[in-house]
């Protein structure tokens, strides 16, 4: 049995330099190819990262191609996804999965009938510090989870995005751009949710671009961009998740856990990394001390200072769980599970009303220090 899979890209926007600069820490995966329908960008990137440049159709029947990540923009992720599990290659997608229900179930429907896998990110769950919360509720530090709290709140895009038209746009906003980072460690954390219901709004019908190179330009807001939500677990905890591009400032945390036996603080899910708290009855909250998981390392610098970046662990897990058999941590049941809890949100919002949730998945397998040092090629 092969060691590593072939990996192609279709997209060569901002983020597939990400994946190509962090593929090479990683055991199972060897980029070998980038395809765009702007033939000069997967030029440019193939050239800055030492693969090839191919046209789609030629990446899809290449046999040096096992797994194709597509990194294009999301309302156009069902229709490449379908496309690559159409084309017999094993699927991998930036987030969200689909902008709805049924192209999810389609997709997880191609999948199985051509006996292929699919996953989908975000991956930053697997990260050292929701890794390291995830162990102190497994190890009963919480005892039963039975609310919580999660806020994802700014003032939108249109201040550092060029083209930021699309996040205005249904298929956008924050519950379908950011939400999937805290419902997907949500699941992770807490497991399946049964229903929700939410309020959703709009502050502006417009918003003018103060980003270059279209400042000053003004586009239309046709999507909520407020959402107050309720999410019912299978389990029985009941979390309230705000996701707004309509607030300037706030102090709410990223996310919070209440349990039987205490309270647990995390750092924000769209990042690997950070402090953890607990507090446990009758005390205040403490940092729990950093563990020594290779996700939770910083190794890239931002404007705040150093920070861990890990994006393509996910890729990295699936290749190797197609190579060993075992479960993808970043399934599509997952992911499909999660655009249907993304989707409810903004239905209920619409229709005023508690929404079942059809689907359901098991909590992903953690992601321990051993584990995690397994997917790397210098551990």
């Amino acid at each position: 049995m092969a060691r590593t899979l072939g990996i192609g890209i279709i997209g060569a926007g901002n983020i597939s330099a990400t994946y190509l600069r962090l593929a090479p820490l990683f055991r199972g995966i060897e980029m070998r190819a980038i395809a765009d329908i702007n033939k000069a960008a997967a030029i440019a990137r193939a050239s800055e990262y030492g693969i090839e440049a191919r046209t789609i159709d030629d990446l899809l029947c290449s046999e040096d191609i096992d797994l194709v990540v597509n990194l294009t923009v999301p309302d156009a992720h069902f229709d490449v996804s379908k496309q690559i599990l159409s084309g017999g290659k094993h699927l991998y997608s930036e987030k969200p999965l689909t902008l709805s229900l049924k192209e999810g179930l389609e997709l997880q429907k191609i999948a199985s009938k051509n006996k292929l896998k699919a996953g989908c990110a975000p991956d930053t769950y697997l990260g050292g510090a929701h890794q390291l919360a995830r162990k102190l509720i497994d190890d009963g530090q919480l005892g039963t989870i039975t609310s919580g709290t999660a806020h994802v709140m700014n003032h939108g895009m249109e201040h550092w995005h060029p083209n930021p038209d699309f996040f205005y746009r249904p298929g956008g906003g924050p519950i379908l751009d950011l939400g999937p980072y805290y419902i997907a460690n949500l699941i992770n954390l807490i497991g399946p949710v049964r229903r929700v219901a939410a309020l959703t709004s709009t502050a502006t019908p417009t918003r003018t671009i103060s980003s270059e190179p279209r400042k000053g330009e003004t586009i239309k807001v046709t999507t909520p961009t407020t959402i107050q939500a309720l999410l019912e677990f299978e389990s029985g905890a009941s979390i309230t998740l705000s996701a707004s591009w309509d607030v300037w400032a706030h102090h709410h945390p990223n996310m919070e856990l209440y349990g039987t036996e205490g309270s647990i603080f995390l750092p924000d899910p769209n990042f690997f990394g950070g402090e953890v708290k607990l507090a446990k009855p009758g005390k205040k909250p403490r940092a729990v001390k950093a563990w020594p998981h290779p996700f939770g390392a910083p190794n890239q610098k931002h404007a705040a200072g150093m920070m861990a970046n890990y994006r393509t662990a996910g890729l990295a897990d699936m290749a190797t769980a197609i190579l060993t058999g075992r479960d993808i941590r970043c399934s599509i049941d997952r992911a499909l599970h999660g655009v249907e809890i993304m989707v409810s949100i903004l239905r209920s919002g619409e229709e005023r009303k508690f929404i079942d949730i059809k689907t359901t998945c098991s909590r992903p397998e953690a992601l321990g220090i051993r584990e995690a040092k397994s997917l790397l090629k210098k551990a």
